[in-house]
């Protein structure tokens, strides 16, 4: 029986360590078939997918393992992910998961080479056999980066609905000159973020972490309620 999407939304998570079985195409054509209605306002529906697989996927990973070797702190960036001088609470909570995740994984927090290791991981997928880019028009503004949000929850709740998961990944923005020409996207089309998918190894530590999230108490006020 198909999860509901109570389910769906409780048992998502980041998954960082991924089986190599491969995701049949039907499988990601239906899923992304159905994110297709995710809400855009007046319609604009700014997004563009690319899903990078086999042969193709293998030639990303082989790329980006020299390039991440080549320029570590990657390249000019199109948008910054995080704001500068990023304050309480905002900063502890990312600052809580990354030490949650190294914990997991027997990192220390002085060992930057190994940490830096962990984090090249990224640009390898976790291991996932799929691969999902979004990019969009450079022309678009924050309340069309909105509507992407909102598409790339779509995909990774219908995922879970097939049984896999996935990892959202802005990471890849770091690198965006490198995938807009590996994707040959337009010059007025930006890269936003990168997704992994693929079924979750769960024998790997990584994946014991399910991040905390804030009370209800705290980030919800009831008006006339």
């Amino acid at each position: 029986m198909m999860m509901d999407v109570r389910e769906a939304v409780e048992s998502r998570r980041s998954v960082r360590d991924f089986l190599p079985t491969p995701v049949p195409a039907d499988v990601v054509r239906r899923v992304l078939e159905r994110a297709l209605r995710a809400p855009s306002g007046g319609n604009v529906q700014p997004w563009h997918l690319h899903v990078v697989a086999g042969g193709r996927l293998a030639e990303l990973k082989k790329i980006m393992h020299r390039r991440v070797e080549e320029a570590p702190d990657g390249e000019p960036r199109d948008y910054e992910m995080y704001p500068s001088g990023l304050v309480a609470p905002y900063r502890d909570r990312r600052f809580e998961v990354g030490e949650a995740m190294y914990a997991e994984l027997g990192i220390a927090r002085d060992d930057k080479p190994a940490r830096r290791r962990w984090l090249s991981r990224n640009y390898q997928f976790f291991g996932a056999p799929l691969g999902l880019f979004c990019s969009v028009d450079k022309r678009m503004g924050p309340p069309q980066w909105s509507d992407l949000g909102m598409l790339l929850q779509s995909v990774m709740l219908l995922l879970r609905a097939e049984g896999l998961h996935s990892c959202a990944q802005e990471c890849w923005s770091l690198y965006s000159q490198t995938i807009g020409s590996f994707l040959a996207l337009p010059p007025q089309r930006m890269l936003f973020a990168g997704m992994a998918i693929g079924h979750a190894n769960s024998q790997h530590p990584v994946n014991r972490l399910v991040t905390a999230r804030a009370p209800l108490e705290e980030v919800v006020e009831f008006v006339g309620m």
